[in-house]
């Protein structure tokens, strides 16, 4: 998997009512090996989903999307803390602008956010949900955290299906070892030219008709997650319009 790098971006079902002002409707756990999973929808199901946070950690636009999820398929919902030893990357230095502010994105995704840790921890837990008696393990993530994903969907993995949406670090060769379909969702500050490609290598694999993707060109790197301005009607439209298709892809293949 392509991990050596770090971070270069510049970067359907009838669903909840999008609020700007959101108080999340689930709650903290200690689960596997994470002292702190937020978990949403009922309290079983006989599928699951795990959500993987962007570089900004827990926010109240990634925490509504989880809960649309939930509510909408009737799923429970996780997603654990991977910074939980640390600290999320601060937004008031993001996008960064000084020398230092750059140098400090770099570390943190060399650090903090070291992908290959990330993907292990996420593979366990995945496997952790199944053994405890998951029947399909569904998996989606933002920026850093579809990096994460797209890693974690290759041979043996405990998932069912992957999603990313404003994934960071898009590579072609993530979508070659993939195993489960996959849904991509891009903004207008990831490279399209790579985004094509992996068009092309997953519309070859066998489980292509069940893939999903949509190019959002009016919107930036992070509108579904931490960085989403829901008070903003086009970016609440395409908030609204992205969760809508994440659910339909997970309903059709879990």
């Amino acid at each position: 998997m392509s991990t050596a790098i770090h971070n270069t971006n510049q970067a359907c079902c009838t669903i909840p009512p999008v609020q700007s002002d959101y108080q999340p409707k689930g709650t903290f756990k200690s689960l596997g090996d994470f002292q702190r999973v937020y978990v949403t929808g009922p309290e079983k199901s006989d599928n699951a989903i795990v959500c993987v946070y962007d570089i900004f950690g827990y926010f109240p636009q990634t925490q509504q999307g989880a809960d649309i999820v939930a509510s909408s398929l009737n799923t429970t919902v996780y997603m654990p803390d991977f910074f939980e030893h640390d600290k999320p990357f601060p937004a008031s230095k993001y996008p960064p602008q000084s020398d230092q502010d750059k140098a400090d994105l770099q570390a943190f995704f060399g650090g903090t956010a070291n992908p290959p840790a990330a993907i292990a921890k996420l593979t366990k837990f995945g496997s952790h949900l199944k053994s405890e008696g998951a029947k399909n393990v569904g998996v989606y993530g933002f920026c850093w955290g579809g990096k994460v994903v797209v890693s974690a969907a290759g041979e043996n993995t405990p998932f069912s299906a992957a999603s990313i949406i404003h994934p960071a670090m898009l590579s072609v060769e993530d979508a070659k070892k993939l195993t489960i379909p996959l849904a991509i969702y891009v903004s207008n500050d990831e490279p399209e030219d790579e985004y094509n490609k992996i068009l092309d290598v997953i519309g070859k694999k066998s489980f292509a008709s069940l893939n999903d993707h949509k190019y959002y060109k009016n919107m930036f790197h992070g509108w579904a997650a931490a960085r989403g301005d829901l008070n903003n009607e086009d970016n609440k439209r395409e908030y609204e319009d992205v969760y809508g298709k994440l659910v339909q892809f997970l309903k059709d293949t879990l």
